[in-house]
């Protein structure tokens, strides 16, 4: 069996990255940057109110109540015409251009507008409710660095520095395939004797949405190796990764790593992990390969240790690997120690302020429910039989966005 570091730096060797495009900003979720994004102009870009309100002059409303004459109107999108003068006021809404001449806004709440007129009731001192020049990001500063994902929030600030096509990485295509004579579709409304529904392929694509590739389903492959050769070939002409669950066993059926060895090449198969020992990495036909175990539970543990970190550095992503913080074990455990092992858990807080991990539900690799309620991957390193109630146990955080880069995780 090879060492799960060892296998995650042959997978990452053997990828490569894929060609830069520019993509509408509407289109660039989750794919990463090619080159970083500087500020081309102030943001925001003029000093502007934060508040529906009167653009003052402090000093005027320093002693307060005190009547001042309203010179004009400006709502957002408009610009100041007037200069606020001693004794005077601009009504200004949120986001307007704060006028000359002005270095405050009171907000309409502490005042009694009238017809040309405003009683201010309160004071307020120089750049209340004044948002400046370049507050959030000066002109020049580098906000994004290249390798960074395009997140929601980054998405607003590519558009709001008009990056309205950033150069990303490609979107990388990918085929997914479930393999074996058991398996049926989901909607399926009687299982037969043997059957089982297709739960893989819609862990594994949903998935894979979630990260932001395209998705070629090829459904469901029978064990019969003409069949399975064909749609094998097929994936690996139309996609950038192929990627299967089951066959990859030792069984007589399990007919994957076979035809890999036909179709390509097979680099391993085994890894000292648990779930997902039967992992096979190799290529068809030049084109990457993933296969992955039968049990739900190891595809998933397999995508998060092996499929997502390749296909984000095929994205050009410098962040590969999940966060991992530590938390206290609330039960007690018995491992394999010969195997990185997963733990499906639940993350808490104990009395103390720590992290707490508690186990999700039964560990079997067949046991999704389990998965589908963990907030976290507990892992027990290999040469470790079982951990205590109350062991220290480092904690994969698999709702978080990736943290750790390739150097930090596997070494140069």
């Amino acid at each position: 069996m090879k060492p799960l570091r060892d296998a995650q730096r042959d997978v990452l060797a053997a990828v490569q990255r894929l060609e830069s495009v520019r993509v509408p900003v509407a289109e660039a979720l989750g794919l990463a940057l090619a080159e970083p994004v500087s500020a081309r102009h102030d943001l925001p870009p003029f000093a502007n109110s934060a508040m529906d309100g009167y653009a003052v002059i402090a000093s005027d409303v320093a002693i307060a109540p005190v009547t001042l004459k309203v010179l004009e109107d400006v709502p957002a999108g408009s610009v100041p015409t007037r200069e606020v003068v001693p004794g005077t006021a601009i009504k200004i809404m949120t986001g307007a251009p704060l006028p000359a001449g002005a270095d405050a806004v009171v907000q309409v709440e502490d005042t009694d507008p009238g017809y040309d007129e405003v009683l201010i009731r309160i004071g307020a001192p120089a750049g209340t409710s004044v948002r400046p020049a370049g507050e959030d990001v000066a002109i020049g500063t580098q906000v994004l660095a290249a390798g960074e994902r395009l997140t929601p929030a980054r998405l607003g600030v590519c558009a709001s520095l008009g990056y309205h096509e950033p150069l990303v990485g490609r979107r990388p295509r990918v085929a997914i395939m479930s393999t074996g004579d058991e398996i049926v579709p989901p909607n399926t409304p009687d299982l037969q004797p043997g059957k089982i529904r297709d739960a893989n392929r819609f862990t594994l694509g949903g998935a894979l949405e979630e990260l932001g590739v395209s998705v070629i389903d090829f459904g469901i492959v029978g064990d019969d190796a003409d069949e399975l050769r064909a749609r094998l070939a097929q994936a690996a002409a139309a996609a950038d990764a192929v990627v299967s669950s089951g066959g990859v066993s030792m069984g007589e059926y399990d007919l994957v790593k076979a035809l890999l060895s036909e179709l390509g090449s097979v680099d391993f198969w085994k890894v000292a992990m648990k779930p997902a020992k039967p992992f096979a990495f190799g290529r068809v036909a030049g084109t990457p390969f993933f296969g992955l175990p039968g049990n739900p539970v190891s595809v998933a543990v397999a995508f998060e240790q092996f499929l997502r970190p390749a296909l984000l550095h095929m994205m050009g992503a410098e962040r590969l690997f999940r966060p991992r913080v530590w938390g206290v074990l609330e039960d007690a455990v018995e491992t394999d120690p010969e195997k990185t092992v997963f733990l499906r858990v639940n993350v808490g807080s104990g009395a103390d302020g720590r992290l707490t991990a508690s186990l999700s539900g039964a560990q079997g690799s067949n046991i999704l429910t389990a998965l589908a309620a963990a907030d976290a991957l507990a892992v027990v390193p290999v040469g470790t039989a079982g951990l205590a109630s109350g062991s220290l146990v480092e904690l994969e955080m698999i709702r978080m966005e990736e943290a750790r880069s390739a150097m930090e995780v596997i070494g140069g």
